[in-house]
C-alpha cells in the first residue's frame, strides 16, 4: 500500500497518456535509499492500461557494473534484432538508433524504466543521453530512477541530468509524514512512539523498523542493521544460510544460478523467505532482497572469510552458466573473482570483460576492469601484463584524464615489450604516448617519442601501425605550422596506407596535409580536406569527420571564405547534432559565432556565443572560442561586461597555450584599449603578440598585428612577417583606407569597412567617416561610432556626419539562421511537438501553407527531419529566442 505518493503517481501516469498521444518524454526520479521509488514505479507500471509495454531493466552495486546492464535485462523484449545486436557487443552508433528504430516502429507505447542509474555505466549514461534528447517525438516515456545521495557534483550521471532537454520532468520523493508513520504503525498494530524522529519518514526503515519483534514503544533497535539482524536471528538455519547465499550477488539471482548455488532442496526456504518479505521474485523467476540495503544488512553480518568462500562459489557457479549467458555474465564474474582474490581467474576474465565494454562504448568500465586485472599482473606473464597496461592506457586515455598514471602505464608496455623483443609493439605505444604528450603541450617530448616510433617501426615490415606513426609525425607537424614537413610526412603516411588499403590514416593524413595547406594558402588543401571529410563520411569515421569539418570551417572563416563558412558550419553542426559529437559541436558553434561577429551581424553573433558560454559543465577549451567572440562582439556594442570577459578567455586561452587562440584575444583586447583612447594598455597587448612565433601566423593574422601596430602608434619597426598581409590589410597599410574599405565591403566585413574609414584623412574624410558613422551605427557598433564622431570634431568635419541617433537603437535582429517570424513561430510549435494539423489550427493558416513553412525550416535548420529539429534544439536553444527584437 502506499501513502503519501499520489501526487507522484498521478504525474507519471498524467506523461505516459502524453507519451501515448506521441509527446514522449522524460521523467527523472531521485530520492534517497529507501525513500520508495522502487514501490512508486511498480504501482505506475501496474495501473498503465492496455497498449503499454514496459521495458525494466537497473544497475547493480558492482565493483564495475555491466556494461549496458538495464539494456541488456530489456533485450528479450527488445526482439530479435535488438538481441542479435547486444550479444555481438554492437558499437553504440549501430545499436542507439537500432533501439530508436524499435521505440519507433513499435504499434504499442513503450515505458521504459532504468533504475538506480547512480549505478549505470557510461555506455548506459550516453544511451539515456541520446534516448532523452529523442523522446518528444517517440510514442515512449523514459523513466530513471536514481538515489539523490549519491549523486554529488562530480558524479557521472549529474552531467547527463544536466544535458537532458528542458522538458524533462523531474522529481524528488519526499519522506513520509508523521500522520503517515503514525497509521503504518496503527495498521501493524504497533506504537508510533518516536518512530518518525528515529527513521525521519524513510519508508523503508519504518517498515523494516515495525517488522521486528523488537520495536516495542521503548526498545527500538538502534540501526536498521540491528533490526535485519534481528529478524535473521529469529529465521531457520536453511532459511537463514539462502539469504546470506542471495546476499552476496549484487542485483537478482536467476533461478539457474540459485539451483547451481543452493541446491534444488532450498527451493521451500527460498520460499518462507519470499512468504516473510525477506525476498522478491521477479516476473522471470530470480529472486532478489527486496530493498538493497536489507542486502547489505544482510552481507554486513558475514564474516569475511565465509564472504570470500560465497564469491568463489557463485564464480564458478557462474562459469557453467548457460552459453547465451556467457558474455552478459563477464562483468558479474569480474566482480566475484575479484571478491574471492582469485587472480588467475580475474587476469582471465576481467581483459574479456574490458574488450566487451569497450565494443559498447564504456570506456570508463573498460578502464576499470583492466584496473582490476592490473592489481594482479605480477602473477602474470610478461606478455599479458604488458597488454594490460596498454590497453588500460588506451581505455583510461578515452575515458579519463589524461594523466601522470596514463603516461606511465604507456611506458610501464613499453618497457615490458621492449624486454620481450616485440618491436612492433615498442612503436605503437611511443606513438600513442607522443600524441598523449602532445595533448599535456608537451611538444618536444612527443615529437621525440612519433620519431622513436618511426625508428622502430621502419626496421619492420610495413604496416599500419607505421603509416599511422607518419600521419600522427604530420599532425605533430602541422599543428606547429611547419608545413614542409607536415606536407611530407603526411604523403608518406598516404602512401603506406593506400598500399596497405588502410582507409583510417589516409582520412586522418589528408586532414593534416590540407589543413597545412589551407592556412598558409597554397593550393591543393581544400581539395584534399574535401576527399578527407568525404572519405570519413563513407566509412563512418565520424570524429574524423567533425575534424575535417571543423578545420574546413575554421579556414573559411579565417580567411574570409564566407560562402563556404556558411555551407560547412551548416552541415557540419547538423551532423555533429545528429551523431551526438556535443563537444565537436560546441565548438564549431564558437565559430558560427566568429563568422555572424565578421559579418556585422553582431546580434546573432551575441546569442549564439552567449548561449554556448551559458552551457553548465562545458569544458573551458570547448567554450573558449564562443567566449572569445561574446568578450569581443560585447566590446564592440559597449557592454560593461566586455573587459571582465575577455580577461576571463585570455585566462583560458594561455591555459591551452595555443597560439592561434591566445591571438585572438590579445588583439581584441588591442582594439578595445584603443576604442577607449587608451594606447599604453593597446601597446602593451602588441608586444606580446609580436613576441610570439610569428612564423605560425596565417597571414590575416599577421596582416590584423600589422593595422594594429600602425594605428596604435607602436614606435619599433613592423615586424618582417607582416609583409605576408591580405590585400585589404595591406591596402591600409600601404596609405589607401578608402581601398582597404571597398575591399572589406566586397568580402562582407562591415565594420572593418567603417574603421578602414575612419583612417581617411585630407578632403576626403568627411564623407568617409559620414559612411563610417552609418555603417558603425547601421550594426551597433557604439564605441567605434562615438570614436568616429570624435574625429570628424577634431577634424572640423562633424557638420557632415548624419544625425546622432538618440535612445535605443531600432536596428531589428535576424535570426542567426534566417527564419523569418513566421518560421520561428512554426519552430516554436515544432519544439512543442505539434504535426502540421495542429500547427495550421493554431496559425490558423492552411495546411499547406503550413507544410511549406516547416519545409523551410527544415532546410534553414539543415534537417532532414522532426527528429533532427529536436536534436538541434537542444543543442542550440537560443535558436527559439533569437531574432526578436
Amino acid at each position: 500500500m502506499l501513502i503519501e505518493r499520489e501526487e507522484p503517481l498521478d504525474r507519471l501516469i498524467d506523461l505516459a497518456r502524453r507519451a501515448a498521444e506521441g509527446h514522449g518524454g522524460t521523467l527523472v526520479l531521485g530520492g534517497e535509499a529507501g525513500i520508495g521509488k522502487t514501490a512508486l514505479l511498480q504501482e505506475f507500471t501496474r495501473r498503465l492500461g492496455p497498449g503499454t509495454r514496459v521495458l525494466w531493466g537497473g544497475s547493480e552495486a558492482l565493483f564495475t557494473p555491466r556494461a549496458l546492464g538495464p539494456l541488456q535485462d530489456m533485450a528479450h523484449a527488445l526482439g530479435p534484432r535488438m538481441a542479435a545486436l547486444l550479444d555481438q557487443t554492437a558499437a553504440p552508433e549501430r545499436l542507439f538508433p537500432a533501439l530508436l528504430n524499435t521505440l519507433q516502429e513499435a504499434a504499442e507505447t513503450t515505458v521504459l524504466v532504468f533504475e538506480d542509474a547512480h549505478w549505470a555505466d557510461n555506455a548506459t549514461l550516453d544511451l539515456l543521453k541520446y534516448l532523452g534528447r529523442r523522446m518528444p517525438v517517440l510514442r515512449a516515456l523514459l523513466v530513471l530512477s536514481y538515489r539523490s545521495d549519491e549523486v554529488g557534483p562530480d558524479h557521472p550521471l549529474r552531467q547527463v541530468l544536466g544535458d537532458l532537454p528542458a522538458t524533462a520532468v523531474r522529481l524528488t520523493m519526499q519522506p513520509l509524514s508523521p500522520e503517515a508513520v503514525a497509521t503504518l504503525a496503527r495498521q501493524a498494530g504497533r506504537p508510533a512512539a518516536e518512530l518518525h524522529r528515529i527513521t525521519a519518514g524513510n519508508p523503508f526503515f519504518v517498515t523494516e523498523l515495525l517488522s521486528s519483534p523488537d520495536a516495542g514503544p521503548n526498545s527500538i533497535p538502534a540501526s536498521i542493521r540491528d533490526a535485519v539482524w534481528s529478524r535473521l536471528s529469529r529465521l531457520a538455519p536453511e532459511e537463514r544460510e539462502a539469504l546470506e547465499t542471495v546476499s552476496i550477488v549484487p542485483g537478482s539471482v536467476e533461478p539457474w544460478l540459485a539451483r547451481a548455488l543452493l541446491g534444488p532442496r532450498a527451493d521451500a526456504a527460498v520460499d518462507r523467505c519470499i512468504a516473510r518479505g525477506m525476498l522478491l521474485r521477479d516476473d522471470q523467476g530470480a529472486i532478489g532482497f527486496r530493498h538493497e540495503l536489507a542486502r547489505l544488512a544482510t552481507l554486513d553480518q558475514i564474516s569475511p572469510a565465509v564472504q570470500q568462500a560465497l564469491h568463489a562459489r557463485v564464480e564458478a557457479a557462474m562459469a557453467y552458466a548457460p552459453t547465451a549467458l556467457a558474455g552478459a555474465l563477464l562483468p558479474r564474474q569480474v566482480h566475484h573473482a575479484a571478491a574471492a582474490d582469485d587472480g588467475g581467474r580475474v587476469l582471465a576474465l576481467a581483459p574479456q570483460a574490458a574488450a566487451q565494454a569497450s565494443r559498447l562504448g564504456a570506456h570508463h568500465q573498460a578502464a576499470a576492469h583492466l584496473a582490476t586485472a592490473l592489481r594482479y599482473a605480477g602473477e602474470a606473464p610478461k606478455a599479458v601484463a604488458a597488454q594490460l597496461h596498454e590497453d588500460w592506457a588506451n581505455e583510461a586515455g578515452l575515458a579519463l584524464r589524461i594523466d601522470d598514471t596514463v603516461i606511465e602505464a604507456r611506458q610501464n608496455a613499453i618497457a615490458l615489450w621492449r624486454e620481450l623483443g616485440r618491436m612492433d609493439k615498442v612503436g605503437l605505444n611511443l606513438r600513442a604516448l607522443a600524441r598523449l604528450l602532445w595533448s599535456r603541450g608537451e611538444v618536444r617530448q612527443a615529437g621525440a617519442c612519433v620519431d622513436e616510433a618511426v625508428r622502430e617501426l621502419e626496421r619492420l615490415p610495413p604496416g599500419p601501425e607505421l603509416a599511422m606513426a607518419y600521419s600522427v609525425r604530420s599532425q605533430l607537424h602541422m599543428q606547429q605550422s611547419h608545413v614542409d614537413d607536415a606536407v611530407k610526412w603526411g604523403w608518406r603516411a598516404m602512401s603506406l596506407a593506400d598500399r596497405l588499403g588502410d582507409v583510417e590514416t589516409r582520412v586522418h593524413a589528408l586532414n593534416n596535409v590540407a589543413t597545412a595547406l589551407l592556412f598558409v594558402d597554397r593550393p591543393g588543401g581544400r581539395e584534399m580536406m574535401e576527399e578527407s571529410l568525404a572519405l570519413a563520411l563513407q566509412h563512418g569515421f565520424r570524429e574524423h569527420a567533425a575534424r575535417a569539418y571543423m578545420n574546413l570551417a575554421e579556414y573559411a572563416v579565417t580567411f574570409k571564405d564566407f560562402a563556404l563558412a556558411e555551407r560547412v558550419l551548416a552541415e557540419g553542426i547538423a551532423y555533429q547534432t545528429r551523431h551526438d559529437l556535443d563537444s565537436w559541436t560546441h565548438y564549431q558553434l564558437g565559430w558560427q559565432a566568429r563568422l555572424r561577429l565578421e559579418q556585422g551581424r553582431f546580434r546573432e553573433a551575441e546569442s549564439i556565443a552567449g548561449g554556448v558560454v551559458g552551457l553548465e559543465l562545458l569544458a573551458p577549451t570547448i567554450r573558449l572560442p564562443a567566449l572569445i567572440v561574446l568578450g569581443r562582439v560585447r566590446m564592440r556594442l559597449g557592454e560593461a561586461d566586455a573587459p571582465a570577459l575577455l580577461q576571463q578567455a585570455l585566462r583560458h586561452a594561455q591555459e591551452t597555450g595555443d597560439l592561434h587562440l591566445i591571438a585572438p584575444v590579445r588583439f581584441a583586447l588591442v582594439e578595445a584599449a584603443w576604442l577607449a583612447g587608451e594606447p599604453g594598455p593597446a601597446q602593451e597587448q602588441l608586444a606580446a603578440v609580436a613576441a610570439m612565433d610569428l612564423d605560425s601566423f596565417d597571414p590575416w593574422a599577421l596582416g590584423e598585428l600589422a593595422v594594429w601596430w600602425r594605428r596604435c602608434g607602436m614606435s619599433a619597426p613592423l615586424p618582417p612577417a607582416t609583409a605576408r598581409a591580405p590585400a585589404p590589410r595591406a591596402a591600409e597599410l600601404a596609405g589607401d583606407p578608402q581601398a582597404a574599405a571597398a575591399e572589406w565591403t566586397r568580402l562582407g566585413l562591415p565594420y572593418e569597412a567603417a574603421l578602414a574609414l575612419t583612417r581617411v584623412q585630407g578632403p576626403e574624410a568627411g564623407p568617409a567617416l559620414a559612411r563610417a558613422v552609418a555603417m558603425l551605427e547601421e550594426i551597433e557598433a557604439r564605441p567605434a561610432a562615438l570614436l568616429a564622431r570624435r574625429a570628424a570634431q577634431r577634424l572640423g568635419v562633424a557638420d557632415q556626419l548624419p544625425r546622432a541617433r538618440r535612445g535605443p537603437y531600432a536596428a531589428a535582429r535576424r535570426h542567426p539562421l534566417g527564419l523569418t517570424r513566421r518560421e520561428l513561430q512554426v519552430l516554436r510549435l515544432l519544439a512543442q511537438g505539434m504535426g502540421n494539423q495542429d500547427i495550421a489550427r493554431r496559425l490558423v493558416r492552411s495546411p499547406r501553407t503550413v507544410e511549406h513553412h516547416v519545409s523551410a525550416v527544415l532546410g534553414k535548420l539543415n534537417a532532414s527531419s522532426r527528429m533532427d529539429v529536436v536534436l538541434r534544439l537542444h543543442s542550440e536553444p537560443w535558436l527559439l529566442s533569437a531574432g526578436e527584437n
